[in-house]
């Protein structure tokens, strides 16, 4: 504890008690603020003086194309979600599995499908008809490949499987994360292996997998644009044929962004929702 004013005095300490406080200068924050407002403001000038039609953007942004690409994003978004999610789970269960050879099969679709850029695989699914001409079962049914691996089932085999591989990484590590006595009990009271998963295993680790799966589907409404690339209608492919008519190229490109800013935004706070829903119970997070 500090002395007083008399206490000072008495013991021959100068009395420091009405001096003014003299605040530190952060030069470097300053600086840096000054610089980053200059840069917006060059980004601002150069965006205005460009040779942008801002007429343009607004005219195009609730076109029926780039509505009908909005809606073709986020099914496809939610749809090779969900297959990666159901994938990820049954390779992370394999990649715990006691079984050797579910162990090598699970870790050889996690190098393939995440050593390979996804354009890549989409490429690969859309041009499945040149390995294999036909598919089917023998005997029961059969189609042309080039009928079937439409630009919608390449876009979610290429984007699902590949999502698959992450989140199965994701859905192990948040398994590892429960304690290893918590398997134990299960065991104890005669749960099976998969029961025990369903029932105490899984429900823990939802905490630990929901906000790195948020973030990957937020990811994944982005990276549908690489759809594109396959004809399939989404956001960005519409807005690119929108621009090979009128060669508006950076409007329709803004619009695009636009919208993929719209979704992200939109996706954020439902994230956040559902990160509290699955922290309840948690120390601060109660109630």
């Amino acid at each position: 504890m500090s002395p007083g004013p008399a206490q000072a005095l008495a013991e021959g300490f100068p009395d420091l008690s009405g001096l003014a406080v003299a605040r530190r200068m952060r030069w470097g924050r300053w600086t840096a603020a000054l610089l980053i407002v200059l840069a917006l403001l060059a980004l601002a000038r150069a965006f205005a003086n460009g040779q942008i039609e801002w007429s343009y953007v607004g005219r195009f942004l609730t076109v029926p194309a780039i509505l009908d690409g909005i809606i073709n994003t986020v099914v496809m978004a939610v749809a090779a979600m969900a297959l990666g999610i159901v994938l990820g789970v049954v390779v992370a269960i394999m990649r715990l599995s006691p079984n050797p050879v579910l162990r090598a099969v699970a870790g050889g679709y996690t190098w393939l499908f995440r050593g390979t850029p996804v354009i890549l695989q989409l490429l690969l699914w859309f041009n499945l008809a040149l390995v294999f001409p036909v598919i089917g079962v023998p005997g029961l049914w059969s189609g042309r490949a080039v009928d079937l691996m439409t630009p919608f089932l390449s876009a979610l085999l290429g984007l699902g499987i590949n999502q698959g591989a992450y989140t199965s990484e994701v859905m192990r590590a948040g398994m590892l994360s429960v304690d290893v006595g918590q398997y134990e009990a299960a065991q104890a009271i005669g749960m099976s292996h998969l029961r025990a998963l369903r029932r105490i295993i899984l429900p823990q680790a939802m905490r630990v997998v929901i906000p790195p799966l948020g973030n990957e589907f937020i990811s994944m409404v982005k990276m549908t644009s690489l759809a594109s690339v396959i004809q399939y209608p989404e956001v960005l492919h519409s807005a690119e044929n929108i621009y090979y008519a009128n060669s508006r190229v950076i409007e329709l490109l803004i619009v695009a962004g636009i919208w993929y800013l719209a979704v992200v935004s939109a996706l954020t706070p439902l994230q956040m929702l559902l990160e509290r829903r699955f922290a309840r119970g948690l120390t601060g997070n109660s109630g």
